[in-house]
């Protein structure tokens, strides 16, 4: 079964290839004994070069991040600062970019919702897309609450809808959780998790934004 799919697949990119002029190429390409499935991806890739392009809005205009003159620091800092989460953040998202849903999964805190469902669940929520992309902004302050702390990191995300390949974009914010350093609290408590991803809601006041919680 999985043979005849590959071969529909093929079948179905050589067609698509027909209506622009490169079945030439695909053909001789199969003909010369080159992977099938290695074609395959060859044609889809330039398939998506014909679809509109992926331009999320920019910082400061509607759709955008906040307009934030000191974004996502690159490379290290303290894992258990706002830095720290924003990391956990931008790492998330390359997981999902890469597809690799079930370590993607393994960053949300256990006991959440989203954590607590099981894999396949979880995956059911990416199938619409072909594409999954993300840009990251800068992390809020750190607020505790009962032992917890929690930080938010806004986040624009964007991608390509599966079913006909247009432009999706979306504002989201990403609420993390750790444990407090407190007598008794394991090394893995003491790591930012993600507790709840939502609707981006803008500060009351823009001046608390900040990337450092003292």
């Amino acid at each position: 079964m999985r043979g005849k799919g590959a071969a529909a697949a093929i079948v179905a990119c050589l067609s698509l290839a027909a209506c622009d002029g490169r079945e030439e190429s695909a053909i001789d390409n199969l003909a010369n004994g080159a992977n099938a499935a290695r074609v395959e991806n060859n044609l889809e890739a330039e398939a998506r070069t014909l679809l509109e392009p992926l331009k999320p809005p920019e910082p400061g205009t509607p759709g955008g991040l906040p307009d934030d003159r000191t974004p996502l620091e690159e490379g290290a800092g303290d894992p258990k600062g706002p830095q720290g989460a924003a990391q956990v953040v931008q790492g998330y998202y390359g997981l999902l970019e890469e597809r690799r849903f079930d370590e993607a999964q393994d960053l949300w805190h256990d006991q959440s919702a989203v954590g607590a469902e099981d894999v396949e669940a979880f995956v059911r929520r990416f199938r619409s897309f072909s594409e999954i992309h993300a840009n990251i902004g800068a992390p809020g302050q750190i607020e505790g609450a009962a032992g917890s702390l929690y930080v938010t990191v806004p986040v624009q995300v964007y991608g390509r809808l599966a079913a006909n390949g247009k432009p999706w974009y979306r504002l989201r914010q990403v609420t993390l959780r750790r444990v407090n350093d407190v007598p008794g609290s394991s090394e893995a408590d003491r790591r930012w998790h993600i507790e709840a991803i939502g609707p981006y809601l803008p500060p009351e006041n823009p001046d608390a934004a900040s990337n450092a919680a003292e």
